[in-house]
């Protein structure tokens, strides 16, 4: 393939804040990839006079990162100055004219895109899926254009999530092949694996069809939801390389369960994000988890439960060490393979073993100093 690494960057970007009655953590992290093309924003307080308002959004690139960076700099800009979205603010805000306002930006910036590409060098061929949101003090706007995906808990459980644009949705198909292409293996032409997307211009060049109409469409789907105080918990947004290894209810699910043990919202992202690097994500990841004041708070049954889980695991892998005997130190494959045929009790929902493999791998390596090197390329799809 030649796309991937001999064993995934780890390092992590991280980022976090608060304001607005709302705290986010966000982490973003290479993977096997042999490039980053993900970006993100996070704002509290918008621009124009909309201080109570707050806008994040995870941009996934591919072909290069240069449109997923245009956007995670200039998006924002581009939604809240246009005149739609001006408009839509000089009384009390309109549902449908703010949705009609962000679907204009989006408009806006991918041509914007194209003019500076043309000017500069011929047509830039990277292009970025985009989920975000836009909060207002009375409701959360999701924004969703790719197949990234961002979702809402409330209450306990999953209450909305994005569509992600893929090429063999019926409506996505139809406007595909009115344009004059074909869906191929799941694919745009054989190629592309979204049907909507900022930038791709080799698939905007259809003439007579608008720009809603191309082979790729970079107009968002955009959906308002009434905030529910005390119900709201946590929205996620998550690039492909999360939702690949994980559905939605299993992330919610993981994150419920993280934010009992503990408030530390980068360290809540970062989990998420090593969890599913150990569940076989090949890809770029990067995740923003923005919490309402309704959130599950710290649990010290939880903390506690936690605290115990890892001592278990702690001493059940000095255990399958110590009963190799003279047959030599397992490695570290063996060790995973051997806790997967057990039954453990309360690992945390969604994550299961993987979100434990780095305080078994911690152990492990304590253990064995000088074996730490042999473990750290070991891909989790070698684990079970």
């Amino acid at each position: 393939m030649g796309a991937f690494l001999d064993k995934p960057k780890m390092e992590k970007y991280n980022s976090h804040g608060e304001g607005n009655s709302l705290r986010y953590g966000l982490s973003s992290m290479q993977g096997w990839r042999v490039e980053m093309e993900d970006a993100h924003t996070a704002v509290i307080g918008l621009p124009h006079g909309l201080d109570l308002w707050s806008f994040f959004a995870v941009y996934d690139g591919h072909a290069g990162s240069q449109v997923a960076k245009y956007c995670c700099e200039h998006l924002l800009e581009h939604i809240t100055s246009n005149s739609d979205f001006q408009s839509a603010l000089q009384e009390d805000p309109c549902v449908d004219s703010v949705k009609n306002g962000i679907r204009t930006g989006f408009l806006q910036i991918d041509e914007h895109m194209r003019t500076i590409s043309e000017k500069k060098h011929g047509v830039d061929r990277s292009g970025s899926t985009a989920v975000g949101v836009m909060i207002s003090p009375t409701h959360v706007y999701f924004i969703n254009c790719g197949d990234s995906r961002g979702l809402l808990s409330r209450g306990g459980a999953v209450h909305f999530f994005t569509q992600d644009h893929k090429p063999n949705n019926p409506l996505e198909k139809e406007r595909i092949q009115n344009a004059g292409g074909s869906v191929m293996i799941q694919r745009v032409n054989g190629s592309l694996a979204v049907s909507r997307a900022l930038g791709d211009f080799d698939y905007k060049c259809v003439h007579g069809k608008g720009p809603t109409e191309q082979l790729v469409s970079p107009e968002p789907e955009v959906y308002a939801i009434e905030r529910c105080e005390g119900e709201d918990e946590f929205i996620i947004l998550a690039c492909d390389g999360i939702w690949d290894v994980m559905a939605n209810e299993e992330l919610c699910d993981f994150v419920r369960s993280r934010l009992e043990v503990t408030d530390d919202l980068e360290r809540v992202s970062n989990e998420i994000v090593d969890t599913c690097l150990y569940k076989g994500s090949r890809d770029n990841m990067s995740v923003v988890l923005v919490c309402f004041p309704g959130a599950p708070k710290v649990s010290p049954e939880a903390v506690k439960r936690e605290a115990e889980l890892d001592k278990y695991l702690e001493s059940r892998v000095e255990e399958i060490i110590k009963k190799q005997g003279d047959e030599g130190v397992p490695d570290l494959v063996h060790v995973m393979r051997t806790l997967a045929s057990e039954s453990i009790p309360n690992l945390p929902p969604g994550g299961e073993l993987a979100s434990k493999r780095s305080v078994i791998e911690a152990v492990y390596n304590k253990l064995n100093p000088y074996r730490s090197d042999d473990t750290d390329s070991a891909s989790t799809d070698d684990m079970w």
